[in-house]
């Protein structure tokens, strides 16, 4: 494993979560961008977890895809397959013409879905891993 490709995958997850929550207090509230960073820190998340146990991810934005690979490693990723699921339709294809129409539940759940997949026990376990290395 090489533990800084793990640290800016865990740090860019990080900024993503920080971003979509910062983002979801503004008045102005641009709700596919939150979205979108919802799925983006989950991405980042599995990424992270894959180079965390050598194995070099795909470049693809499909969760489900990077989820499968995970759950070949530990089962505690079935746990966010619905949120996987549901974050994948806001990963790229909300940043072109046509978007889907999102509401304030949307945002919500998006929130939650990326701070429940980044509490899994198995990212706990790796970000911790990671911190202790310093």
């Amino acid at each position: 494993m090489k533990i800084n490709d793990v640290k800016e995958w865990l740090q860019i997850a990080e900024e993503d979560i920080y971003s979509a929550i910062f983002l979801n207090t503004s008045p102005l509230k641009p709700k596919e961008i939150v979205c979108y960073h919802c799925a983006q820190a989950t991405e980042k998340y599995l990424k992270g977890f894959l180079a965390f146990n050598d194995i070099i991810p795909e470049k693809t934005h499909n969760l489900l895809f990077l989820l499968e690979l995970c759950l070949k490693i530990n089962n505690d990723f079935d746990c966010i397959r619905m949120e996987c699921s549901i974050l994948n339709r806001y990963n790229n294809e909300i940043r072109y013409p046509h978007r889907i129409e999102i509401t304030e539940d949307d945002v919500n759940y998006t929130i939650k879905a990326a701070v429940k997949i980044k509490n899994i026990d198995s990212i706990i376990k790796m970000v911790n891993f990671i911190n202790e290395s310093k």
